[in-house]
């Protein structure tokens, strides 16, 4: 039996950057993002970047003159926009650090079946990297992998 979806997975996640050049290079260069394109779109840049998992979602940045970095508001605190999985949280938040990005404490849920931590992009959008055993287990695409 076939079954007709009307959609498949989440396609990208929108960040917002006054700066797009810098946001290109801070993303690369810390959280192993890959520019796939860069173009013009109703008057500013779009900045499309892929992660190393196979079935990874792109992210895309867009340029704007509107400085406001974006987290959502949950409870009163602020909560991220975007949560990226890590098969290694314990390496990514010392990297992070090492790298002078700003991150809070690493929290471990249950009984450590999930661990995540909060930082900022050099934007300020608040983000989150994650680990749990429930994650998928990929393959990466061949044109990350040196």
């Amino acid at each position: 039996m076939k079954q007709d979806f009307a959609f498949s997975r989440i396609g990208y996640v929108y960040i917002p950057t006054t700066q797009i050049d810098e946001s290109i290079h801070w993303y690369t260069e810390n959280l192993n993002f890959k520019l796939m394109n860069k173009f013009q779109d109703r008057g500013t840049f779009v900045a499309v970047l892929h992660h190393p998992h196979q079935n990874s979602i792109a992210l895309l940045l867009i340029e704007t003159q509107d400085k406001q970095s974006m987290e959502i508001t949950r409870n009163g605190k602020p909560f991220p926009v975007m949560a990226m999985n890590c098969p290694n949280i314990e390496y990514t938040y010392q990297l992070l650090k090492e790298r002078g990005v700003m991150v809070e404490d690493l929290h471990t849920l249950g009984n450590g079946e999930a661990k995540y931590f909060y930082f900022r992009d050099l934007e300020g959008n608040l983000l989150e990297a994650a680990w749990s055993i429930w994650d998928p287990v990929d393959e990466f695409k061949e044109d990350f992998v040196e």
